[in-house]
């Protein structure tokens, strides 16, 4: 099977899309090694260019014109004698050369409809129509959580049939075990010390890192936040011992994946999430997390996660203190979040894929 992609947020998204995108098409080459893809965009980058080593990985530019990536990629896709087109990022193209070719799109989330205060106006009505279309024309939608679905059913109206929930994995350097000199070196690079919170993700106003800072206060529990920075970040360092309070620039994956071996605590406070994807990264880390108890977090985190009400700052800081004093219960959540995490595995998620794509 010959099967196409819109490989925009593959090259040029450096989290997030992007990282979904990568993770996918690495874990298709590996594990399905009998079908070809193929990565449609107007130029490639120097992301994801171990994925392009795979013999069974190529690129292709798309050809140009007005809106290529809308008017051309499908036609483009079909020429190539693709099989099926998949929209990795909630989009397809509008125009095709023939109806026969199958078409996929993953929806990660519709945050633009539930939090509408973190969109202008403008974005919400774009991607509103986008999803709409691409939902209406694929012939399967793929969410990435149960409560994806939920959402899409409730603000696509799109049929529950016509869904299916395949979840995201991530990179095996957070599945790779490091050793003690490995962690030093991070450590030392960043000045770590040998106990912290760790907090990994956008530094946005949706993933409430100023409820971490609040609850801290009055303690001397070392906080690392680690993520692309926004204005709401100064709404923490306003509040914050910058002693206590650290803000980590340019960190490559390896090194991430290390810090989050190294911390003693993972806190992801978010309100609202597709999915959430450094509940697992911490979770294949090792590392004991605390969370959001409604929405996808319980989806991410299973049963030896801690839950709160991310508005309460009070419950926050006694599970960090409990969970900081307690070397055992912090173990036995590990261990407890290892096991859990493997349904989250490669060989899973591509079996799922697998199956998917044969059906079409």
């Amino acid at each position: 099977m010959k099967i196409g992609f819109d490989a925009k947020r593959f090259f040029h998204n450096t989290s997030g899309l992007g990282n979904y995108s990568r993770d996918l098409l690495r874990i298709l080459a590996r594990h399905i090694p009998e079908n070809q893809y193929v990565l449609f965009d107007s130029k490639a980058s120097d992301r994801g260019q171990d994925v392009l080593s795979f013999p069974n990985v190529t690129f292709s530019t798309i050809s140009p014109g007005l809106f290529s990536r809308q008017l051309q990629m499908g036609r483009d896709a079909v020429a190539a004698g693709c099989h099926v087109f998949h929209g990795l990022s909630g989009e397809l193209p509008l125009c095709w050369n023939t109806p026969d070719i199958r078409k996929v799109v993953t929806i990660h989330d519709l945050i633009f409809e539930i939090f509408p205060q973190y969109y202008s106006w403008f974005d919400r009505k774009i991607h509103l129509a986008k999803f709409r279309k691409a939902a209406a024309d694929a012939d399967v939608v793929v969410a990435i959580s149960e409560q994806t679905k939920t959402d899409i059913v409730h603000y696509l109206e799109i049929p529950e049939n016509k869904i299916r929930v395949i979840y995201q994995g991530c990179s095996p350097l957070f599945k790779t075990r490091y050793t003690a000199e490995q962690k030093n070196q991070v450590r030392e690079k960043y000045k770590l010390p040998e106990k912290f919170l760790l907090n990994v993700g956008t530094i946005e106003e949706r993933k409430n890192g100023l409820s971490i800072a609040r609850a801290i206060r009055d303690t001397a529990l070392p906080l690392v936040f680690i993520g692309r920075e926004t204005v709401y970040t100064d709404s923490i360092r306003n509040i914050s011992d910058p002693e206590q309070v650290r803000f980590l620039k340019n960190v490559s994956n390896e090194e991430l994946a290390v810090i989050y071996q190294s911390a003693t605590v993972f806190i992801y406070p978010s309100v609202y999430e597709g999915f959430g994807i450094p509940v697992i990264e911490a979770l294949f880390s090792g590392t004991p997390v605390i969370t959001n108890g409604h929405g996808v977090f319980p989806e991410a985190g299973g049963s030896s996660s801690v839950y709160i009400d991310v508005q309460d700052t009070d419950e926050l800081r006694t599970q960090i203190l409990r969970l900081w004093e307690d070397e055992n219960l912090r173990n036995q959540m590990a261990a407890g979040g290892s096991r859990f995490v493997q349904k989250f595995n490669d060989d899973v998620i591509a079996q799922q894929w697998r199956q998917l794509y044969e059906s079409l």
